[in-house]
């Protein structure tokens, strides 16, 4: 990949504060309770993962909105500034909107947006990162407020934010250091998004 072009893969998600129990071990005869408070509360996340490097652009917003969502392509542009950036999304409503097809006619910023097949999460890498955020934030854990979920969502990001070769390891990504691979990458992006452009997936 050419070091002025950068390729990520951005989505949103939410951390909710009502229990998501999975299996755990626990001493016989003494089986494991979560308590509940019996109303939710939610953090909403929207984040970027770079596959080649490991680095992640995460911020949290008060809603799931366009504009939201408008703030965070800034802040991606802002963290790439002089860098071709190719952002692969879903179909959520919020990447199709008005105003992001605007904000994208009156910023003449290097941005392309590419969209995945509909209904195939499976191809896009960072939904391995919410779940690893999902199991260590609220898999069997209780938070009494939002500021709580916060705390638990900042200590996580805190985290990977230092340990980018595990992020690409428990994305199934860790061979995509090697310049090699991410030549082959940068051809094979390159031939997908031309493809794509001719048959109207991409949207500019």
């Amino acid at each position: 990949m050419t070091d002025d072009m950068v390729v990520l893969y951005a989505d949103e998600t939410h951390i909710r504060s009502y229990q998501a129990l999975r299996a755990t071990w626990a001493e016989v005869g003494k089986q494991k309770q979560i308590p509940t408070y019996g109303h939710h509360a939610s953090v909403t996340l929207f984040g970027a993962v770079n596959v080649p490097d490991g680095k992640v652009v995460v911020q949290q917003a008060s809603a799931c909105n366009t504009g939201s969502f408008l703030e965070v392509v800034q802040r991606i542009l802002q963290t790439y500034q002089g860098k071709y950036v190719l952002l692969v999304l879903d179909n959520a409503r919020i990447h199709h909107a008005k105003q992001v097809q605007e904000f994208l006619r009156k910023h003449e910023e290097p941005i392309m947006f590419f969209f995945l097949p509909p209904y195939s999460p499976h191809l896009n890498p960072i939904e391995r990162l919410w779940k690893w955020l999902k199991e260590s934030v609220i898999a069997n854990r209780f938070h009494k407020d939002l500021h709580a979920i916060e705390q638990s969502g900042n200590s996580f990001l805190e985290y990977i934010d230092n340990h980018c070769e595990e992020v690409l390891q428990r994305l199934g990504c860790a061979c995509l250091r090697s310049r090699n691979v991410k030549l082959h990458l940068y051809k094979y992006w390159m031939y997908l998004c031309y493809f794509s452009h001719m048959h109207g997936v991409i949207k500019l």
